[in-house]
């Protein structure tokens, strides 16, 4: 095994033991899991079809980007855009330094550490195409895993913003992954009107 890739495993087996602290559970066939270990691998798994070339910071990124979020409620920032804004900004420099740390750890240089960093943070998205194929890969799992519990907990007028939204954020292949996605007809009837 190579310095890289054994320091890619040990590097994987860190955040994967973080995300396993969550003690949110989500059952997928008959198998309750962590919740964010689960998000974690579902991520992992769209990159492969998103950016089967990608590179070791970018895969590490992907793995990393909910990184102990229940560690910092939503509930503990006003009920409001600016509130979730707020939220928001603040996790994503927390999981950029969390993920920092474990990589370091796993034997990364500052360099790499940082490139993580700034695509956690999703810096120059639209202008880093790594940092897209991480927004597109959220984006794609937020859809196939995510979006019909979201639609059933609000009502259509925010539904469809949320998807108008999303759609704005993708790139034009993933929004041709999208498509292939097998929704429900109420969902594909949401996504159409949110589209139209």
């Amino acid at each position: 095994m190579s310095i890289e890739s054994a320091r890619f495993q040990r590097a994987i087996e860190q955040l994967d033991a973080a995300h396993g602290e969550d003690p949110r559970r989500e059952e997928v066939e008959g198998v309750s899991q962590p919740y964010e270990l689960l998000y974690a691998q579902r991520m992992s798994a769209w990159l492969e079809r998103v950016a089967p070339q990608a590179s070791e910071t970018l895969r590490l990124a992907v793995r990393a980007q909910h990184l102990r979020r229940w560690a910092l409620p939503r509930d503990q920032y006003p009920m409001t855009r600016p509130g979730y804004h707020a939220w928001r900004t603040e996790l994503k420099i927390r999981q950029a330094e969390q993920a920092s740390t474990i990589l370091r750890e796993a034997g990364y240089d500052e360099a790499e550490c940082e490139r993580v960093a700034q695509l956690i943070r999703k810096e120059n998205l639209r202008r880093d195409s790594d940092a897209q194929a991480l927004e597109d890969t959220a984006c794609l799992v937020f859809l196939q895993y995510y979006f019909s519990a979201f639609a059933l907990g609000h009502d259509e007028e925010k539904i469809c913003g949320i998807v108008r939204k999303t759609w704005k954020k993708m790139s034009p292949h993933a929004h041709e992954l999208a498509a292939e996605l097998t929704l429900s007809p109420e969902e594909q009837a949401l996504v159409q009107k949110a589209l139209a």
